[in-house]
């Protein structure tokens, strides 16, 4: 058994949805799923440290053959051990593991050195992809409408607004051409100096969605920057809108302009055990042929 000690090539952050490769190992797992490593692949993983979006959709194909990919995770390898997700003991980018997507079938599958033809389900990747870009964009417009109620100077956002989103968030759960976010609203959050009090959670929707509507007119570029190909290497979202530049740190999938997309959001507030839990969902219409 011969494990990869350099992390997988990836192709789906530049958006491909196919991608010829190669099968470098595969082995049995004891829940009887046929673990795949390739050594380039288009398909996006999830990841269990931050599992906001999920694993794409697809198969793989050897000569006519093809095996439905059931799941598709991140996994780590020191070399004598795959682990899977949460198994594995150390960090992504640990010096002497490999990281690698791990691609599981129910049964049957390619083997070791066969040529692979990787197929993403295009339609859902497109739809995973707009989700979370409207996640990104949602979570910069409701910063800035929340702006005025910081009695104490905290860390910006990507556009230079107190990042509430990154202060107050329990939970991110992006699906298909949308997203929902949970925040915190409880005492850790007030000590930071965010004023909870007359909180109107409809004015501040209608200001996160004339922002949204404002920044989707301009059909602005959005564009993955790449330290390089690896699954670890890292990699930023960057949409230019018009003044400024949003950088923000992400290793998912998203469109590719916001040409014809429309944004908005809704927000509701619930006690959760005691603590006030604000709930945003984002919801992301795209042109047909995007």
């Amino acid at each position: 058994m011969v494990l990869p000690t350099s992390d997988t090539l990836v192709t789906y952050p530049q958006g491909a949805v196919g991608s010829a490769s190669r099968v470098i190992h595969v082995e049995m797992r004891d829940d009887g799923r046929r673990a795949v490593l390739l050594d380039t692949t288009a398909f996006h993983p999830v990841d269990h440290a931050w599992p906001d979006q999920g694993p794409d959709r697809g198969e793989l194909v050897v000569d006519g053959s093809s095996w439905p990919v059931v799941d598709c995770v991140v996994g780590a390898t020191e070399g004598t051990t795959l682990y899977l997700g949460g198994e594995a003991p150390v960090r992504k980018g640990t010096e002497g593991w490999a990281f690698v997507v791990v691609h599981l079938l129910d049964g049957d599958g390619p083997a070791e050195g066969d040529a692979v033809v990787v197929r993403v389900d295009a339609a859902h990747r497109a739809a995973l992809s707009a989700g979370h870009t409207g996640c990104h964009l949602a979570s910069l417009a409701l910063n800035r409408a929340l702006a005025g109620r910081w009695k104490k100077d905290v860390a910006p956002d990507a556009l230079g607004a107190p990042n509430f989103d990154a202060l107050a968030i329990d939970t991110t759960v992006i699906g298909e051409f949308g997203s929902v976010d949970r925040y915190r609203l409880g005492k850790s959050l007030r000590r930071k100096g965010f004023g909870t009090e007359g909180l109107d959670i409809d004015a501040t929707a209608s200001i996160v969605n004339a922002t949204l509507a404002a920044w989707t007119a301009t059909g602005a570029p959005i564009a993955i920057g790449a330290e390089g190909p690896g699954l670890t290497d890292r990699r930023r979202w960057i949409c230019d809108l018009p003044g400024e530049q949003a950088e923000i740190p992400c290793g998912g999938t998203h469109l590719a302009s916001l040409a014809g997309v429309a944004m908005s959001v809704h927000l509701d507030l619930a006690d959760v055990d005691g603590t006030p839990v604000l709930r945003m969902e984002t919801r992301v219409e795209v042109p047909a042929a995007a």
